[in-house]
Parts: structure tokens; sequence; C-alpha cells
């Protein structure tokens, strides 16, 4: 990816200036107020979740044995990603004034409803926003079932090179798993941590997720559909999270591990931004505004858009490129990237200003 003369490199002063810029961009948004909170938007918001939950498990029991259900079950894989757009929100303290109140309202919303451990996903991802796209540091693009850095898919041979050369083209199918790695991980990493804070609660909220909501679901429509729902609803949450997640950075340059790069620069050269209005703001929970979130992660979700124009101009005045595109585009960046680097390209998103700042 070659970026514009504007966006390359510059002396030491000009990367105080990004310094300093930062801070009065972050006065600017402050004296707008754009800081505030919007309790009583993320209290509607919880209220229209709620009610669609409770109108869904009325379709369940309205409809009976009809393979109508797994229609219900693509509506539950939806609404389980909804709440989970919450507990980001309220992880990154952006719902209530006090602290504890957004961990707990996260926690339960994460563990008990998602079925996604709080004290696991809150360290993976505070390190994700601490070093965005940083190889060896950002956990997000660690070598797992697919490999986001080119020179890990070398190494590769027998059924993970298989898959790794077509990763980009088997991304969606493999999204379809994706609820139960997070299911699986979230177990994992609390059994394995017994320093984790609220171990035992946390366990017990994972532990009626995964029990009460399948069983409930078969004794109301038996071993066969109750399986079929159950699977459906894996499916969509796994494809609908994952996709949801994947466009914000997937495909954007990756800053060596050793690199000095300023906050504004980091944050905003590895983040990508999804056009699309308020349809796409809602469904992707706000994350569409991946620029400006990683800037203020504290800001609301509900004043994203509001900040963005703000962002554009102050990343343009500071020369720093600004990253935005429609959602089926930024999917195929996304696939286009993961295939060449499955196949071995020494470095498919080459940037000027990456390769500029690797330590020699």
């Amino acid at each position: 990816m070659t970026l514009p003369a504007a966006s390359r490199p510059r002396p030491a002063p000009d990367n105080n200036q990004h310094v300093s810029g930062f801070f009065e961009l972050q006065q600017r948004v402050k004296n707008a107020g754009l800081m505030e909170r919007r309790v009583g938007a993320y209290i509607f918001r919880m209220v229209v979740l709620g009610l669609a939950f409770v109108g869904a498990f009325a379709l369940v029991v309205a409809l009976g044995n009809t393979w109508w259900q797994l229609a219900v079950a693509a509506l539950f894989g939806v609404l389980f990603t909804q709440v989970a757009f919450l507990a980001h929100d309220g992880a990154h303290q952006q719902i209530f004034a006090a602290g504890r109140h957004n961990a707990w309202f996260s926690r339960i919303a994460g563990n008990l409803v998602v079925g996604m451990s709080y004290g696991w996903w809150t360290r993976k991802h505070g390190r994700h926003h601490a070093h965005p796209n940083t190889v060896g540091k950002d956990d997000d693009i660690a070598t797992g079932t697919l490999v986001f850095v080119p020179e890990e898919a070398k190494n590769r041979s027998g059924f993970m090179g298989w898959l790794t050369r077509r990763q980009g083209w088997l991304f969606f199918p493999l999204l379809t798993l994706f609820a139960l790695a997070l299911h699986y991980t979230s177990v994992k990493s609390i059994v394995q941590n017994p320093k984790l804070k609220y171990r035992k609660t946390e366990l017990a909220l994972l532990a009626l997720r995964f029990t009460g909501f399948p069983v409930l679901m078969i004794l109301l429509l038996g071993p066969g559909l109750g399986a079929a729902f159950m699977g459906v609803q894996l499916m969509v949450f796994g494809v609908y999270m994952g996709g949801s997640f994947a466009p914000n950075h997937k495909g954007m340059p990756l800053i060596p591990k050793d690199a000095k790069v300023d906050f504004l620069t980091r944050q905003v050269l590895t983040s990508r931004n999804i056009r699309g209005g308020r349809i796409v703001d809602w469904a992707m929970g706000g994350l569409n505004y991946q620029i400006e979130h990683h800037l203020f992660p504290r800001m609301p979700s509900a004043n994203l858009h509001q900040v963005r124009q703000i962002v554009r101009e102050h990343c343009a005045e500071q020369g720093i490129p600004y990253t935005e595109t429609g959602l089926i585009e930024a999917y195929r960046i996304v696939i286009k990237y993961l295939n060449r680097v499955g196949l071995g390209e020494a470095d498919p998103m080459e940037c000027p200003l990456i390769t500029q700042l690797r330590p020699r």
C-alpha cells in the first residue's frame, strides 16, 4: 500500500508536533462536550434489546416444532452480538460514571448473556488498544488459525499450510466457528488463570450461560431441532461478531515490534473506518468509527459519528492518512490481504512510513 508523500515520516520535531497535535485535538473534543456520558442512550439500547429478547423467546414458544425456528436462531445470533457491543462499551468505561458499574455490567452481559469472559477479553483488548497491529504486541494479529504477519506464514506445512494459502477465501466459512472459539477460549483462560479477579463469579456465569440456554432450547424444541437451533445461532453469532471486528484493522499496515510511533499516528494509521450511515452504525455497534474509537476509547459510541469530522480535519492538518471505505470494499481488502499473506508475499501492505520507522 503506497501512501502519499504527505504521510511519510518527518524529522523528530514534526513527530513531536504530532504529539502536541493530539493534545490539541483532545481539547477540541472535550470543549465540544463529546466525552460526556450518554447514559440515557445506553439505557434505551438496553431496553430495546431486552424487549427484543422477550419477543424472540415468545417466537420460540409460539412457533413450536417447525424449521422456521432456525430463523429465530439467527435472530438470537444477532441479539447476542448486539449485547457484545454493549459489553464492549462498558468495558471501555463508556456507559456509567463509576468504573465498577461499567465493569459489573460488562461482566454480567459478557459472561451470562454472550458467553465471553470479561476478564480474559479486557486484558486482550487492552493490549490491542495500546499496540494496534504491532507485531508481537497485539494479540489480535497473533498467529492462530489465520496468519496476519507475512513472515509467520512461511513455516506452515501440511493441512495448516494448505489452509493458510487459502485463508482469505476461507475467512467467512471459518467465522462460522468463531463463536465456539470464543466460548472455548473464555473457559480455558479462566481455568488457567487462578489470579483472575472474580474468577469464580465468571465461571458460574459462564456455566449458567452454556447450560441454561441450550437446555432450554432442547426442552422447547426437542433434541434434533434444538441442536440445529443452537448450531445456527452459533454460526450467525460468529460470522456477525467476526465480520464486525475484522474490517477495523485487518489489511491495515503492521508496525514492527520495536518501532517508535507516536500515539496519534499509530492509532490512525492502523485503523479503518467504515462508511454507511446510521444503518451501519447500528449494525456494527459504532465500531465502524474505529479511528475515533481508538483515539478516544472512553467516548460513548453514540458520539463517535459527531467527532469524525473533527478528527478527519485534524489528520489532514497533521499529514496523517485517514482511511475510510465501504463495508464491501473493506471485506474485499481483508480477503485479498489474507490471501497474499497466506501465499508468502514478503510485505503485502508495504508502507513507506512503516518501512522507514522499522529499526535497522
